[in-house]
């Protein structure tokens, strides 16, 4: 998780503002506005889930009721809340290639 945290801070620090651009001006400004900030949010909560994951195993799971129930729902949270993140992705990733469609006379979007 933590090398997934740094390789995507990379790249939103370097490659991202281009395609940052071209979503704003196109006609799916929303796939940022809206769904890079939540994004962005989801991303740091499954980063300390992630992290707190190994914290609480610590616990005999085996015995302990209420450990096993936490560890259940911190991996649950991080599967749902990834999915989440790549869902956004696509609606991100289709915002920029519907910006870069030519367009015809008009301005109309082919």
């Amino acid at each position: 998780m933590a090398g997934a945290w740094v390789c995507g801070g990379y790249w939103y620090v370097h490659f991202y503002p281009a395609e940052k651009a071209l979503i704003l001006k196109g006609p799916w400004p929303f796939a940022h506005d809206i769904f890079m900030e939540t994004k962005e949010h989801l991303f740091f909560i499954t980063a300390i889930l992630a992290f707190l994951l190994p914290v609480a195993t610590r616990e005999r799971l085996h015995s302990n009721a209420a450990a096993r129930k936490l560890v259940l729902s911190v991996a649950a949270l991080i599967v749902i809340t990834g999915l989440a993140v790549e869902g956004a992705g696509a609606v991100i990733n289709h915002g920029a290639k519907i910006a870069l469609r030519p367009t015809d006379s008009t301005g109309v979007r082919q």
